[in-house]
This record gives C-alpha cells, sequence and structure tokens, in this order.
C-alpha cells in the first residue's frame, strides 16, 4: 500500500434526486427527511457512508485490505472475535492484544480505516476515531415530498385472495421529491489517517467512490440520484492551513426563487486559484 496521506482536506459535495426517495425516515413511514422549521430535505451521513461501502464492496470484492466491516448480515462481535484470535497470543497483556487487534481490523478493513469504528461491544479491538467525516447532506431549497398510491396485481397468500374473490389486488405508496440538489461538507485528518494507516489510494478510492457510488445503488424507489460536483481544498500542512469553514463558505450556491426541477437551474460560484488563502490548493475533481 501507498504511504499514509499527508495532507488535510476539506470537501464540498453536491448530489441531486429527481423523483426519488434519497433517505426514508423510519420514523415517519419512510417518508424523506425534512428539516420541519427550514422545509429543506435531509440525507444523513449514515446513509451516503453505507453507499460508499457498497460501492467499495463491488469495485474491490475479495481484495485484501479493502472488506468492509460494516456491511448486510454481518455479525460484528463475530469479525472482532475473530482479529482477536488472529493477533499474537504471546501478547504480555491485555492491553497490548487489544492494540494488535485494532490494528489488524484497520488493516483488514476499509470502512474501518476510513470512518472509524466502535469495536468494544463484545471482546474488545478497542475504538477507532476514522479521518473522514461526513455531515449531513442539505437540501439547497425546501422540498416537497409527494406520496403516491400505488397498486400490485398480486397477493402474497390465498386468503387474501380468497377475501378478494380472485381480484388480487395490493395497494400500497410511495414517497418521492420532486427534484432536490443537496449539500454535504466533509472533512479528512492527516493526523487521524496516521493512526488508520488510511492512504492515499485509499483517498483515490474515496473520491472515485462519491463520483460513482449512485450509478451503482439504483432502485424503484431512489428514482435519479446523480453526484453533480466534488470540490475539494487540499491544505499544505497536516494540520491545515485556513479555517475549514471559511473556505467551505467561499463555495456558494444561491437559492432559486421557485421550486427547481433539475440541475442546470443552479449557478454554482466556485473561487478560483487566486482568490484561494495561501497554502491552500483547490482541486475540481468533477
Amino acid at each position: 500500500m501507498s504511504d499514509t496521506i499527508q495532507n488535510r482536506y476539506d470537501f464540498v459535495f453536491l448530489f441531486d434526486v429527481k423523483d426519488g426517495n434519497p433517505n426514508g425516515d423510519p420514523d415517519a413511514g419512510n417518508l424523506p427527511r425534512v428539516d420541519p422549521e427550514t422545509g429543506q430535505g435531509l440525507v444523513t451521513d449514515v446513509c451516503l457512508k453505507r453507499k460508499i461501502r457498497n460501492y467499495v464492496q463491488i469495485v474491490k470484492q475479495k481484495v485484501d485490505g479493502y472488506d468492509i466491516f460494516v456491511k448486510e448480515k454481518a455479525i460484528l462481535n463475530e469479525l472482532i472475535g475473530e482479529a482477536l484470535k488472529q493477533v499474537d497470543i504471546k501478547a504480555k497483556n491485555r492491553g497490548e492484544k487489544t492494540d494488535a487487534a485494532r490494528s489488524f481490523m484497520c488493516k483488514k478493513y476499509y470502512d474501518i480505516r476510513t470512518f472509524g469504528a466502535v469495536m468494544s461491544t463484545g471482546e474488545n479491538a478497542g475504538q477507532v476515531r476514522g479521518p473522514v467525516q461526513l455531515t449531513f447532506a442539505r437540501s439547497i431549497n425546501q422540498i416537497i415530498p409527494l406520496e403516491h398510491t400505488i397498486t400490485r396485481i398480486a397477493v402474497t397468500t390465498q386468503a387474501e385472495a380468497n377475501k378478494q374473490q380472485g381480484d388480487n389486488r395490493t395497494m400500497g405508496r410511495k414517497f418521492t421529491v420532486p427534484y432536490g440538489l443537496y449539500r454535504c461538507h466533509g472533512f479528512i485528518s492527516a493526523s487521524f489517517a496516521e493512526q488508520t494507516k488510511f492512504n492515499n489510494d485509499d483517498l483515490s478510492l474515496f473520491w472515485q467512490a462519491l463520483k460513482n457510488m449512485f450509478d451503482h445503488d439504483r432502485s424503484a424507489a431512489r428514482g435519479e440520484m446523480t453526484s453533480r460536483k466534488l470540490v475539494v481544498f487540499q491544505h499544505e500542512s497536516r494540520l491545515g492551513n485556513y479555517p475549514a469553514h471559511k473556505l467551505l463558505e467561499m463555495v456558494i450556491i444561491p437559492s432559486v426563487n421557485s421550486l427547481p426541477k433539475d440541475f442546470s437551474e443552479y449557478k454554482i460560484a466556485i473561487p478560483e486559484q487566486k482568490d484561494i488563502p495561501a497554502g491552500v490548493k483547490l482541486i475540481e475533481m468533477f
């Protein structure tokens, strides 16, 4: 693997949805998540990380060092237990064994190396704070969730068929957002990367995942979801050369007056390199 990253990064990630539900809220009947105060749509960081994990699984499959810890049907305590069995059984004390298991898990699992994990839920492999952190994504404008009644011309049991006298129809509901452009902020720490051994290859894969993950996450519920823009601020220093919030505020996306229907209605203002503070490089990934 390549060397661990030596720079701090802050970035703005934009994606949109059309006629789909980007992140249903299970506490609200799976309606699209909405900030009740502003009416803006929300997508959780956990939702975005799930798509990144899934993309890495598809791209890397069984490549060593790119397994995924938090994946469908995984039993996490069993994976932690397997790690403890793999580490040096000659460790002098419990602390040494925990440290060795934590290093093993970081080396084996991409998502632990990237996002961190709590691995003290059974046998103890410690805790890891990942170098890559994401905020909730928030829509630029208000969204108006729509509810649709849908029909299936089949039933699941014979009892249902008998009750309907052979009509065999099942009614259901589907929720969509007509259109929404969402903005997410991200932060990557070189100091935490050193602890988990998150390296330049891992970083390249992360950028690749942000660009392509929605193309491998299609479903009837999510409509059209597209990664629209990724603006990265790379610091010369490991600790950073300028406050993150001031850099991110330089990417300006004015909300439009009416409810937008397409990405082309937005005019995104991205600063030029000459306007960026010294020690920071702007990289427009896509």
